[in-house]
């Protein structure tokens, strides 16, 4: 692993490469179709949760000062709800959206100084022990990756699928 310019980002920076791979596992051999299915039209759907954790690697990057677009911002940012109107991108093209953003976004990690991640950033959290900045809406955003796989590995059982598998993928450098 490279060395962060920040001690501060000695924990954040291997969760990230953990979840690089849990991502890519979690998905592995889901089917497209199976992929927008929802159960008793209440849960998101498998598109949806991958949609939403891309989404959040971009808003890592815009805020690290990296200005890259997702290409469907418009379906996830800040968690917009699913609808069934809207017509999603496929899990290929999540994934690879997910590479891109993932591998810039690694390189900005590295590069970000103290400074920038003490900065103030307001993300609406508005938790009395959560500080306003940068840094902790990198945490955040971890945070949220766990969760979102974590949707989706049950998603995997509920559908039929196997449980995700841990493998790590040495080749992949973000």
């Amino acid at each position: 692993m490279n060395t962060p310019v920040s001690k501060k980002l000695d924990i954040v920076i291997p969760a990230f490469r953990m979840h690089t791979q849990s991502f890519l596992n979690v998905l592995d051999g889901i089917t497209e179709e199976d992929a927008l299915k929802r159960i008793d039209g209440k849960t998101n759907h498998i598109i949806w949760m991958a949609g939403n954790l891309v989404n959040c690697r971009y808003g890592m990057a815009w805020v690290l000062g990296l200005r890259e677009e997702d290409p469907y911002s418009d379906l996830f940012f800040q968690g917009k709800a699913l609808s069934p109107e809207y017509n999603y991108p496929s899990l290929q093209a999540l994934k690879e959206s997910f590479h891109k953003i993932s591998a810039l976004l690694y390189e900005q990690l590295l590069q970000a100084p103290d400074e920038l991640l003490d900065s103030a950033f307001q993300f609406g959290m508005n938790v009395p022990f959560v500080p306003a900045t940068v840094l902790s809406f990198m945490g955040m955003c971890i945070g949220r990756e766990d969760y979102l796989c974590g949707q989706i590995g049950l998603m995997r059982k509920i559908l039929g699928y196997e449980g995700m598998k841990y493998d790590i993928n040495t080749n992949i450098p973000y």
